[in-house]
């Protein structure tokens, strides 16, 4: 499901807890980053988070000392919490990581994919061949998010998908700076993610959730290898 902007009456929710309170704005604070609303070195302030979000500054400090474990801020005495930069050189063993973990997906706590799950992924489909269309690199990258979270949902394994989500969002900053700065084709870069997809959905309604791992793997590494190529 594509997430929408956070607003005050979202987490006024009577039916939340605060702890889901916490992730919603744990969510869209790192979408924010990895959208590159949040510029690297741009200084988030607790304050204006707290009124925007219509909450204490205590639960918005909680959620950026969580974004500083992920690597995503990090805090100075005396300046405040500020965006990290993402750089290919400090994040390539970080990719590097990422690609082979993925393959692990297909093996630890496989979970089956069930008509419902089926039907959602056919939605991405749909989705991803408008981005093919007529789709921006910031549309994109919201739609990889989405298909991202939506894949975390077959495997079990909790460790591993804290791990996998923890790398994603380090990483997923590179490709989007990449695309602003010109260095690739994205309506090939649409194309070769749509290839993915429907290779996904095959492998999907045969129940091989092995397969979907692999398929993924592969996506990851070939994208790491187009971006070192750029970044050389």
């Amino acid at each position: 499901m594509t997430q929408v902007p956070l607003t005050q009456e979202a987490l006024a929710d009577e039916g939340l807890t605060v702890r889901d309170r916490h992730a919603l704005m744990h969510h869209e604070i790192r979408q924010r980053i990895c959208l590159l609303d949040y510029l690297p070195g741009m200084r988030l302030s607790e304050a204006a988070l707290a009124e925007e979000f219509g909450t204490s500054r205590t639960p918005i400090r909680r959620v950026l000392a969580r974004l500083e474990d992920e690597g995503l801020v990090q805090s100075f005495h005396g300046v405040g919490t500020l965006v990290t930069d993402a750089d290919f050189d400090a994040l390539e063993q970080v990719y590097r990581l990422r690609v082979e973990l993925t393959a692990m997906t297909g093996r630890l706590d496989p979970v089956p994919p069930d008509f419902g799950y089926i039907a959602r992924f056919d939605q991405l489909v749909l989705r991803g061949a408008a981005i093919v269309q007529s789709g921006t690199a910031r549309a994109f990258t919201q739609f990889d998010i989405d298909v991202f979270l939506t894949l975390q949902e077959l495997t079990a394994n909790q460790p591993l998908r804290q791990t996998l989500e923890r790398l994603y969002f380090q990483t997923k900053r590179l490709w989007l700076r990449a695309a602003e700065e010109a260095q690739l084709d994205l309506e090939e870069e649409f194309k070769i993610f749509q290839h993915q997809l429907e290779a996904i959905q095959c492998a999907l309604k045969s129940g091989d959730v092995e397969a979907v791992a692999h398929i993924q793997r592969a996506h990851i590494s070939m994208s790491f290898n187009r971006l070192q190529q750029k970044a050389r």
